[in-house]
């Protein structure tokens, strides 16, 4: 049996939005990361597919702006992205560990 993941957090649509779109990103991002193995084709497909990612993104941040949601929630956001498995998302664009010789 796969364990039950724990419900996301309330977010607003806004917050929602910014969710979504930071790990759109992150994925792209993860997929260009040179330290990793890859074709140079599927890096291509990713960047040209981040600007459209980046543009929702920045608007999902916008319209928080305009509502006056001016302050992140960061625990809730934090929680949001475990549950939607960040982490492990994340850590696609970091440079992976020494292998050891």
């Amino acid at each position: 049996m796969v364990p039950e993941l724990p419900p996301l957090p309330a977010l607003t649509r806004a917050e929602a939005e910014l969710i979504d779109g930071y790990l759109d990103v992150v994925d792209l991002l993860g997929r260009i990361n040179p330290a990793h193995h890859g074709d140079t084709y599927r890096g291509l497909r990713a960047a040209q597919a981040l600007v459209t990612k980046a543009t929702a993104l920045r608007d999902a941040l916008t319209l928080m702006h305009q509502r006056g949601e001016s302050e992140l929630h960061a625990p809730t956001l934090a929680r949001a992205l475990r549950v939607l498995d960040g982490e492990r998302r994340t850590a696609r664009v970091t440079l992976p560990p020494l292998a050891e010789s």
